[in-house]
Parts: C-alpha cells; structure tokens; sequence
C-alpha cells in the first residue's frame, strides 16, 4: 500500500513545505500536558494521530496498488528469488530472457493487486490503537508506528495477501510462466542444482515487505514535516502550537 501499503503515513498534500518541524514530537509534548497546547484531551491527540495514519494508509494503498506500483518502483519491484538468479541470467544467455521477463512482470502484477486489501487491514489496526500504544509511538525511534503496524497486521495481511497473489499469479500468467521457467531450466543438461521455490509464498512476502517499506519511509518523513491538515482535528491537533 508508496509514498506502502505502500502505508503510509503522509497525509495526501504536503503542508508548510519550507519549514520544520517534529510533528510526532509536538504531539508527544501535547500527549504528556508539557507543551502550551495540553488543554487538548489524550484523546483528541491520539484520534488525530488515528486520522493522520489512515488517511495515509489509504493513499498508499492506492498508490502500490496502481498498474506499475511495484513493477515500475526499484525500491519495492519483485525479481526472482535470489536462488533462482543463475535460473535467469542461464535462460537470457540461451535467448529466453522474454520468459524470465514475463514471469518477473507477471509477479509484480500480483503484488499490486494484493495490495488492494492493505489499507483496510492498516486501518482496523490503528483504529485499535489506545493511547498507550500512542504515546510509545510518539516516543518511540523514527519507525516506532512502523514496527507497532508491522507486529499489528502481518498475520492478518498474509491471510489477506495470499489468496490475491494465488488468484493474480493465476491470472496473469505468473505460475505458467514460472513453471516455464523451472521446467525449462531443470531440463538443461548442465542443470545440477534443481529449483522448486513456492512461487506464492515468496511473491506475498515480497510484497508485505514492499508496503512495509514506504510505511518506514513516510514516517520518516511525518516525524520531520507538517502533516497536511485536511480535517478540523488535524488543524486542532497537528496545528497547534507545541
């Protein structure tokens, strides 16, 4: 779900570009009453750190989602797994690189539509969030929501990813193409070392950890920059002076 899913946490639009600021770190001022704004509730603080996290959820589940969101993206693309490299670079020097090529496309093609059932999942689990969980965001490293989501939806998101990548990989050609692949490569005779990955299992992986990056990545960015603020709460909470 990038700038993920992939989650992220920018909300859409970017406020006061030319200033700085530590938009965690005035919250977590606010959150424990040692910043001017402590007349704002626990509450109010950790429902516009709620609403902040969804809003970017969203937008970056729409933005991994896309047609080439991974496959276009070097950060996150998919390519074989590193035990099939000689696979590939074995199939281009006999003049198949259009098959390795297929397969790798139709792989990351998978990756985005699966990720089309990320931002609900990012958003049941922030909607969770009580306001311990919080402020140990707030005072926590520069990927504290990051480790807090990860711990929250992995296991929700692999039930959620794998039917998608089964069902993708399927439609768009993946497994043909890997088992292409495979047969064609184990059939060499100078195959010696035969390669049998679980094609679904590795391309989910792939792509949780591919949402997962760009969460890193934008809360990175949300520690260092104004939130855009785009609902009442958000010019409450983010707006007010730490």
């Amino acid at each position: 779900m990038k700038r993920l899913l992939a989650i992220l946490f920018l909300i859409a639009g970017t406020g006061a570009m030319g200033q700085s600021s530590d938009v965690f770190g005035s919250l977590k001022k606010k959150l424990t009453g040692s910043g001017s704004s402590s007349n704002l509730s626990s509450d109010e603080i950790v429902s516009g750190l709620k609403q902040a996290l969804t809003l970017g959820a969203q937008k970056s589940g729409d933005k991994l989602s896309a047609v080439d969101g991974f496959f276009k993206d070097k950060a996150v693309k998919i390519l074989l797994p590193e035990q099939a490299q000689k696979v590939e670079s074995t199939l281009r020097s006999l003049g198949m690189g259009k098959l390795v090529d297929d397969a790798i496309l139709s792989m990351n093609r998978a990756a985005e539509d699966a990720s089309k059932s990320a931002a609900p999942i990012f958003v049941n689990a922030i909607k969770t969030m009580t306001v311990t969980d919080g402020l140990k965001i707030l005072q926590g490293s520069d990927t504290a929501a990051t480790g807090y989501l990860r711990h929250a939806t992995t296991p929700d998101l692999t039930q959620a990813f794998r039917p998608h990548i089964d069902s993708a990989l399927e439609k768009t050609g993946a497994t043909k193409y890997w088992k292409d692949v495979f047969q064609t490569y184990n059939s060499l005779p100078t195959t010696f070392n035969k390669v049998d990955p679980d094609l679904s299992s590795y391309v989910t992986q792939r792509a949780i950890n591919g949402v997962f990056y760009y969460v890193a990545q934008e809360e990175k960015a949300i520690r260092k920059d104004p939130a855009a603020q785009v609902t009442d709460l958000l010019k409450k909470v983010f707006g007010g002076k730490s």
